[in-house]
């Protein structure tokens, strides 16, 4: 297991206590349960994305979606069927799972859909006006500074005196 010290970086950055939180779930997790369902993840363009799981035997039903601040969390509860005949092997997993992912600031959920066992959720960037760049005017300067005061200062009016 390897261990990072993030100290340096805390030393001169304010609010980056999410980033060592982050590392620290990805590098602890289940391997055996981070295969179920297999999924990809997808950029479609440069502000959009596209996460596909294979939830084979799933329904609309038996899928719920959460997003939550900067999580994305699918859950799948397969309900249970009655066996109509003796199984010699069985490969299609059935079992229930939760898939959580961790998503970056301005991130949201614009659409899932179910289509042949795979379940789409589509992702999209979406900055809010105020934080995106804006280009500020240059004004041509004066060839004559402005002055503050239309009067001169009562130190300099003694001296010329």
């Amino acid at each position: 297991m390897r261990s990072y010290d993030l100290s340096p970086l805390f030393r001169s950055t304010v609010g980056f206590d999410r980033l060592s939180r982050l590392l620290e779930t990805a590098t602890t997790g289940d391997e055996a349960t981070a295969a179920y369902p297999p999924y990809n993840i997808e950029k479609m363009s440069e502000d959009s994305y596209r996460i596909t799981m294979a939830v084979a035997g799933f329904g609309l039903d038996d899928l719920t979606i959460t997003a939550h601040q900067n999580s994305l969390t699918v859950t799948g509860k397969a309900k249970k069927e009655e066996a109509s005949g003796q199984f010699l092997y069985r490969g299609i997993a059935g079992r229930a799972f939760e898939r959580r992912f961790q998503l970056a600031d301005f991130i949201k959920v614009s659409n899932a859909s179910l289509l042949n066992g795979l379940l789409h959720i589509e992702l999209a960037r979406e900055v809010p006006e105020t934080m995106k760049p804006r280009s500020i005017p240059i004004e041509a300067a004066r060839s004559t500074p402005a002055r503050l005061d239309a009067e001169p200062a009562p130190a300099l009016t003694q001296q010329a005196a």
